[in-house]
């Protein structure tokens, strides 16, 4: 099969291996790694790949949910994109119901740190421009955060050093907040969000 002839049959910008079978397209490995060295597909993680000509339009989101599933953005990416937190955040960050995995390629790390099945909720289906992602509501990002570092969160200096935006954390809604820190059945998250006032 030709390159063209691949682009014809994948109409979205990422496919996998998969894709590829369910379409009974059949593609050596080798064509795909010279593909990739000629500069037409950008590789993301094994069995996974861009078209390099439809990459612009990506959002990072979209490439992490591709990446790993199930998973949810969450954590710093969501707390930055709902400006909870001033920083500019560089890794992708996401909750995934399987083991912690770090992801590296040409778009830049992608981070997906386990939580347990039983606290895989408080997400959103997101639909742009026939992309799809999903991301924890700013409250849910809130306690998966805490959730993951309450280890490292003991003192109100600990919180100071968050840097919350204490205007955005105002408009949240703080009794999906403890509904939801109930849920982890978690003293230690119960404990963050008393140093929080919350």
């Amino acid at each position: 099969m030709k390159y063209i002839d691949l682009i014809k049959n994948i109409k979205q910008p990422i496919f996998s291996l998969q894709d590829l079978r369910l379409l009974h397209l059949q593609i050596y490995p080798y064509q795909l790694s010279q593909w990739f060295k000629r500069g037409d597909l950008i590789k993301l993680k094994n069995g996974l790949y861009a078209l390099v000509e439809k990459s612009e339009q990506l959002k990072i989101e979209t490439i992490a949910f591709h990446m790993y599933q199930p998973s949810y953005i969450s954590l710093e990416w969501a707390l930055a994109k709902y400006g909870l937190i001033p920083e500019i955040t560089y890794n992708c960050t996401s909750v995934t119901a399987k083991t912690t995995r770090n992801f590296k390629n040409k778009f830049g790390n992608f981070i997906f740190r386990h939580l347990k099945k039983e606290l895989f909720f408080g997400y959103n289906k997101i639909e742009e421009n026939g992309q799809v992602y999903l991301i924890a509501e700013p409250e849910k990002a809130l306690i998966d955060y805490i959730y993951l570092n309450s280890s490292k969160i003991k003192t109100q200096n600990d919180i100071d050093e968050l840097r919350l935006n204490e205007f955005e954390l105002r408009n949240l809604n703080v009794k999906k907040i403890k509904k939801y820190a109930l849920v982890t059945n978690d003293s230690g998250v119960l404990k963050v969000l008393k140093l929080m006032k919350l």
